[in-house]
């Protein structure tokens, strides 16, 4: 039996992750911070769909919680096949606005988790000839938008340059690149996302089931729908300034 470890796997994209593998019969390792929701969530997958659950309570903010999901990942024993790097949180306010400490954390997250995960996974995955992982950014890597886009354009850029590293061995890694989706994340930062128009919105399935789609046909970035992927092709081409006034818009995301 395969098996995908998840971070951030009990909410959101995480928890639609976890839904669609063990639907197709994948092993599960849930990897959160909240274990009475990790406990919860890993009874309610095996009851429905009939799948192992491991469940891995990790804070990816400390040096502990990335330790201990890296040990995990090195497991050659009980390895794992798929790794899905979906742990992250944004802010309401502004750069300037926000603490540094907050923003050194979120770097963690976003940044030296990802790296570290990624890495821990892969070692395997390429000595045994196979192995996915799919890192969650946004189509706020594409714009200019304090931090919180700039980490997530570390990790698009970061994925394509390691799947690029790893052609031919049988590992494939995508930037999973998703707008506004139907999740708890905004709700966390409390962002008011009132004014945003209804067909802005993902649904978290729909971004797993086109980010699967899209690594079956080895593509290592991932754009949910079509209005997105226009999106980016237009922030591709359009002038700095005009970017920065359209990351107004669809700037803090997930």
């Amino acid at each position: 039996m395969r098996t995908a470890l998840i971070t951030g796997g009990t909410a959101g994209i995480g928890a639609a992750f976890a839904r669609r593998f063990a639907r197709d019969g994948l092993a599960l390792v849930l990897v959160a911070r909240d274990r009475d929701r990790l406990a919860s969530s890993a009874e309610e997958l095996t009851e429905t769909f009939g799948v192992p659950v491991e469940v891995l309570p990790a804070d990816l903010a400390t040096e502990e919680g990335i330790a201990a999901v890296e040990a995990r990942l090195g497991d050659e024993k009980h390895p794992v096949d798929v790794l899905v790097n979906n742990a992250g949180f944004g802010f309401r306010r502004g750069f300037l606005e926000v603490p540094l400490a907050d923003e050194l954390t979120m770097l963690k997250v976003h940044v030296e988790a990802v790296l570290r995960l990624t890495r821990a996974a892969v070692a395997g995955m390429r000595t045994r000839g196979k192995g996915y992982v799919v890192n969650v950014a946004s189509v706020a890597a594409f714009v200019p938008r304090g931090s919180y886009g700039a980490s997530k354009a570390w990790v698009v850029q970061f994925t394509q340059g390691t799947d690029r590293d790893l052609a031919g061995t049988g590992v494939r890694l995508q930037a999973l690149c998703p707008g506004f989706v139907h999740t708890e994340f905004h709700d966390r930062a409390g962002m008011d996302m009132s004014s945003t128009k209804e067909w802005m919105w993902l649904d978290a399935d729909y971004v797993v089931q086109e980010s699967l789609r899209d690594l079956a046909r080895g593509k290592s970035v991932s754009i949910p729908s079509r209005r997105y992927k226009a999106a980016v092709a237009a922030a591709r081409k359009a002038p700095l300034a005009a970017l920065g006034m359209a990351a107004r818009g669809f700037g803090r995301n997930r």
